[in-house]
């Protein structure tokens, strides 16, 4: 479900005081990928309901630089929420979800591996309200990046 985040903190309200575990993750998800999928999985399996922090489209601009994204929020966001194991998508404007994380208080927040726990926006604030901070191993070999890479080379290749 695409929500802001207003609606899932009020929709986890009753979740939660049932003692149900809430996660949080987050990306820009620009041409999702095997990997994506795999750290969203893994993330699922952190908890009961996973929701994703999506970067929107002004954001990915300010972090990937010009052409990026690839694939507008509207899409991303509806992507992502066909995917079954993700319960919840939030766009947000902001370069890195800290605002978010600390309105939703999260009880696992989760990052790929490429980032340290201490780097991670708003683990701080979940470690201290009593939450765990986890890193997922990337997909050895896969990036939208190197995607990126590879769709301009094939393209190269075909008008050579």
């Amino acid at each position: 479900m695409i929500v802001t985040a207003a609606e899932v903190i009020e929709t986890l309200r009753p979740f939660r005081m049932c003692g149900g575990k809430v996660v949080f993750t987050n990306g820009c998800f620009d041409l999702l990928h095997v990997g994506h999928v795999r750290c969203l999985a893994a993330a699922k399996q952190c908890g009961d309901v996973l929701v994703v922090g999506l970067n929107s489209d002004e954001s990915v601009r300010r972090l990937k630089g010009p052409g990026r994204p690839i694939v507008p929020e509207r899409w991303r966001s509806e992507v992502l929420d066909a995917l079954a194991c993700v319960d919840f998508v939030i766009l947000f404007d902001e370069d890195t979800p800290s605002r978010l994380v600390a309105d939703i208080v999260p009880d696992v927040l989760v990052k790929g591996g490429d980032y340290k726990v201490e780097e991670i926006a708003g683990a701080k604030e979940v470690i201290a309200a009593g939450g765990k901070v986890v890193t997922i191993p990337l997909t050895d070999g896969i990036s939208t990046t190197g995607l990126v890479e590879r769709i301009r080379e094939a393209n190269n290749a075909v008008m050579a």
